[in-house]
């Protein structure tokens, strides 16, 4: 008797344990969600025509923390075009207390990036998913723009409406940004930390949501 009354509690404790482990696991397997987005078209410097790359990025929501997400997919239906990006390649950056996450390279290999509707799809580590449609019909209105620095002097050829200088430091890594205010002047005069060596100009079309970056040239020469 003894024993078949430690029998039925261990079977209910074990079921106890049972219900506990679903009810975490369900309560784990909810649907992260986009809750806002941009795509941008970025031209870099290319030969003899500059290459063209979609940024996108959105600000993901999880319950469970960023760190539980795991692919971003972007799909173009109407073209039959999928980009994958995981985890290990996404770009994270934090502005005003939001996370984003995305890339700054989604590129095709010939032709144009295309318009219209695009396909958002967010999946976490235990397969939920949730999507969001996203329409980029920006136009290219300006011709590349070009930066020369020589003498200590830059110059900027450029019609876009906003110009910025991004610096880099010996190593190639990423320094400062500056706003140009005008598109020539004294290297001197925008009081640039000594350790950059190098500097490309990013032109952007905010109203278009496009953009343009040159190749880096020395800050020295």
């Amino acid at each position: 008797m003894k024993n078949k009354i430690t029998i039925i509690r261990f079977l209910f404790i074990l079921l106890i344990i049972s219900m506990i482990i679903i009810m975490s696991v369900s309560c784990s397997r909810t649907k992260p969600e986009i809750a806002f987005g941009f795509i941008q078209l970025v031209l870099y410097q290319g030969t003899p025509d500059p290459v063209q790359h979609f940024s996108f990025f959105i600000i993901p929501e999880d319950t469970d923390g960023i760190e539980n997400l795991d692919e971003l997919y972007l799909f173009h239906d109407k073209e039959q075009l999928r980009w994958m990006i995981n985890k290990d390649d996404w770009v994270t950056h934090t502005h005003e207390g939001k996370e984003w996450i995305g890339t700054r390279s989604l590129a095709i290999k010939d032709g144009e990036l295309p318009k219209g509707v695009f396909r958002a799809v967010l999946v976490n580590k235990g397969g939920e998913s949730s999507e969001r449609s996203f329409t980029y019909d920006g136009n290219v209105r300006f011709p590349f723009p070009e930066l020369e620095i020589t003498g200590g002097y830059y110059t900027v050829k450029s019609e876009w409406p906003v110009n910025r200088l991004v610096c880099y430091d010996r190593t190639g890594n990423y320094n400062s940004t500056v706003v140009l205010n005008s598109l020539s002047g004294s290297i001197s005069q925008l009081r640039l930390s000594q350790s950059i060596t190098t500097a490309a100009l990013w032109a952007e079309d905010e109203n278009n949501f496009c953009s343009a970056f040159t190749n880096a040239v020395s800050i020295n020469q």
